[in-house]
């Protein structure tokens, strides 16, 4: 009846609400009622919480939010979607993508690398995060192991070569043809993206988005 339908948009978009407004209970609940009310957790990430995500960065990118109110509507983001995980794997729903995310060797930094890993996942990408100070082996190994796309940070100028090698190293492994790669952090900019061999440079989490779903040839 339309009546139903009413009452799942309503459902949806309590919980749309609930993550720009970084409201981590509500969210859950809201997430629950969905479930409950047979919604799909397809239609619930793809209605709800992605286009809830795409908001916060745009309101970001406007300068109405900062990085803390990005951060506690990530948190209210992660708490839809700790229930959803598991039943989209069983509903067999294939993620935007497979983004291996670290920070490169030497560089200690991962606030702007977690940010930019927890926006991509309310976009729908499936993340291996490997933390920071990651040697370049091991982005080779978790890119042979399956990925779209590798996102290498850097927030020190003297680790910025690191980047260079990381990309060089997917290159001999013959994984170059393979993934996409993207790069970001205070010292690099799109003349560094290009003179690496990167596919793109993304200045913000915001805009990481944005150059993963063009890389990844998703649409929003």
């Amino acid at each position: 009846s339309p009546q139903e339908g009413d009452l799942m948009s309503e459902t949806l978009a309590k919980l749309k609400t609930a993550v720009i407004e970084g409201q981590a209970v509500p969210a859950k609940e809201a997430t629950e009622a969905a479930l409950a009310e047979g919604i799909p957790p397809g239609r619930i990430l793809m209605e709800a919480l992605v286009p809830a995500m795409d908001d916060v960065g745009n309101r970001y990118e406007c300068g109405e939010y900062f990085v803390p109110e990005m951060l506690i509507s990530v948190r209210a983001m992660k708490e839809g979607l700790k229930l959803l995980k598991p039943l989209l794997a069983e509903a067999d729903v294939q993620p935007a993508g497979r983004v291996v995310a670290g920070t490169v060797k030497g560089d200690l930094h991962d606030i702007g690398k977690n940010l930019v890993c927890m926006m991509l996942e309310g976009a729908g990408f499936d993340i291996v995060d490997l933390g920071c100070d990651v040697p370049v082996e091991k982005f080779v190994e978790a890119a042979k192991e399956g990925a779209d796309l590798v996102a290498l940070s850097a927030l020190l100028s003297t680790t910025m070569p690191n980047i260079k090698a990381t990309i060089e190293a997917l290159g001999e492994a013959g994984l170059r043809d393979k993934v996409k790669i993207m790069i970001g952090g205070a010292p690099v900019n799109d003349n560094v993206a290009q003179e690496y061999g990167a596919d793109g440079y993304a200045a913000d989490a915001s805009a990481a988005v944005a150059l993963a779903r063009n890389l990844a040839g998703v649409t929003a």
